[in-house]
């Protein structure tokens, strides 16, 4: 069944390859049904980012049809920039738009590679800037009076080290819920996370949390199953999945009575008061298990956020021309 979304382009449902095969859509269809098993067999990208290619690739491609491209090799760089000008008066952000080329560049690649095209039309086309935003952080007073809650529950004891865990070590939700008891080295006090791209770092683990997780690992062996490995498990005995972390977080926000949270604003958090307190931006780089340093900058426009509050609040002339003072200075 195919549904027209608001952009005006047409979407349905994916179709395997099979599909894609025994319904002749085309040989442009099969290409980019090849590109998917690409990714997922040479690439080894998830599930997630490959459903993330084929939907953006399959928007471009609807647009070609309507421009009457029949073949993927004939797209023109004219093509891909009225593509982008089409996407941009739709009301798509530059984020997204951005991310739309970087794939459409990643599959024709592909297609020089397998000798199906002769250039890469994307090549060059950037997106239509967009503004960053920042990300929202608790200072460290509401931060510190979210862990601080009461109780002795199995559930409570779990709770807290997961909160202590996320704000300690700037761990992402999805690292945290695929933790086993291996990547833990309390002594040494260190986690081994496995971040984006399969890719390992070592990061420390604050005495707090180091506290809280001894407590939660001495119940743990009376929840989990057996043969279960993951630090965080459910009261089934079994690996915590993401969508009950992210509302047991949300409670004892609640509770606690501070700002609504989420596991990545404990993230932010962590790389914001580390970043205020150390200047060091390249070790907060690896902390976090960037792969570049611009994505982790964008903490240190935060933290100038923070600076010129501070700034407003307590210099004397920062209210230029208040209380008959000269402001041409």
């Amino acid at each position: 069944m195919t549904n027209r979304k608001k952009d005006g382009t047409k979407s349905s449902a994916p179709l395997s390859c099979s599909d894609r095969k025994s319904n002749a859509i085309g040989s442009e269809q099969d290409r980019l049904c090849r590109f998917l098993e690409h990714l997922r067999s040479e690439r080894r990208v998830s599930e997630h980012t490959v459903a993330a290619y084929g939907h953006d690739l399959e928007l471009f491609l609807a647009f070609c049809r309507v421009q009457g491209v029949k073949d993927w090799a004939a797209v023109t760089t004219a093509q891909v920039r009225s593509y982008v000008a089409y996407r941009h008066r739709n009301g798509q952000g530059g984020r997204s738009i951005q991310r739309e080329l970087s794939g459409l560049r990643t599959f024709y690649r592909w297609l020089l590679r397998e000798g199906e095209t002769k250039g890469n039309p994307a090549q060059g086309i950037s997106a239509p800037k967009a503004g960053r935003l920042l990300p929202k952080v608790m200072d460290v007073d509401e931060t510190a009076r979210l862990m601080d809650f009461p109780g002795s529950s199995v559930t409570t004891l779990c709770d807290r080290a997961i909160l202590e865990l996320f704000y300690s070590s700037g761990l992402r939700l999805a690292e945290l819920v695929s933790l086993d008891l291996q990547d833990l080295d309390l002594v040494d006090g260190t986690v081994r996370v496995t971040g984006k791209g399969s890719k390992t770092r070592i990061v420390p683990v604050g005495a707090p949390a180091r506290e809280a997780l001894t407590a939660w690992l001495a119940v743990r062996r009376g929840v989990a199953a057996p043969s279960e490995s993951a630090v965080f498990v459910h009261k089934s005995g079994r690996r915590v999945n993401p969508r009950t972390v992210q509302r047991h977080l949300r409670e004892a926000a609640v509770v606690q009575g501070v700002t609504p949270i989420h596991p990545h604003l404990l993230r932010h958090c962590f790389a914001s008061h580390l970043l205020e307190s150390s200047g060091d931006l390249r070790a907060v780089q690896e902390l976090l298990g960037h792969e570049s340093i611009a994505t982790t900058q964008i903490y240190t426009r935060l933290d100038f956020q923070h600076l010129a509050k501070v700034y407003d609040a307590a210099h004397p002339r920062a209210h230029r021309g208040d209380k008959g003072e000269d402001s041409s200075t």
